[in-house]
This record gives structure tokens, sequence and C-alpha cells, in this order.
């Protein structure tokens, strides 16, 4: 049973910095991507980050610059530290994994981020 457990979040003011992070059940490396995604009220949830078995990162264009997401393998854990947050970065972020052999999307419940002063 592969459960992913995000944890981090919290209200935070403008310009300030949360690092959410995923601690998966299972070995990290079973998974060809791993990614953070977000939805915020009345809009459709969307990728935020990524990073693949090998380390390649994606970022939308929104939060580049500002987000950074990395992977620690021993502790099977993957992190969003995010910097210069935004009103406009609050949303329920949510951690996937995407395991390419049986082409399956796992998913956390998701954690609160909210930005306001």
């Amino acid at each position: 049973q592969v459960q992913l457990v995000e944890s981090g979040g919290g209200l935070v003011q403008p310009g300030g910095s949360l690092r959410l992070a995923c601690v998966v059940s299972v070995s990290i490396l079973n998974f060809s991507d791993m990614g953070w995604y977000r939805q915020a009220p009345g809009k459709e949830r969307e990728l935020v980050a990524s990073i693949t078995s090998v380390y390649t990162t994606n970022y939308v264009d929104s939060v580049k610059g500002r987000f950074t997401i990395s992977s620690d393998n021993a502790k099977r854990t993957v992190y969003l530290q995010m910097n210069s947050l935004k009103p406009e970065d609050t949303a329920v972020y949510y951690c996937n994994a995407y395991q390419k052999s049986i082409r399956r999307n796992y998913w956390g419940q998701g954690t609160q981020v909210t930005v306001s002063s």
C-alpha cells in the first residue's frame, strides 16, 4: 500500500517561507516522477514542481526562482522549499508520485498553505 503524507503547511505572511515535506511509505526510487501540485478555491489543480528519478526538475513559471523541489531517497521524502511567498500561492498543496511501470498516480491528502498579512 503506497501512502503519501504531506506536512509543513500553514499561515505565513507575504514574503515569508515554508518548507513542505512528503513522506512516502515505500522507496521513492519506485517512481519515475514525483511532484507537488496545488489547488486554489475555484481553480483547477496545477503542477507546481516535479522531480524525476534522475533529479531533473521542472517548475511552473509563476514559482521559478522562488520554489525548490528536492528529494531524499534515504528518508523517502520529497520537499518543496517555498520562499518569497505571495498571496496567490495560497492553495492546498498535494504530493504526487507517478509509477511509470504501471501508469499509476498516487496522491497525498494535501496540506493547506495560506499567505496573508
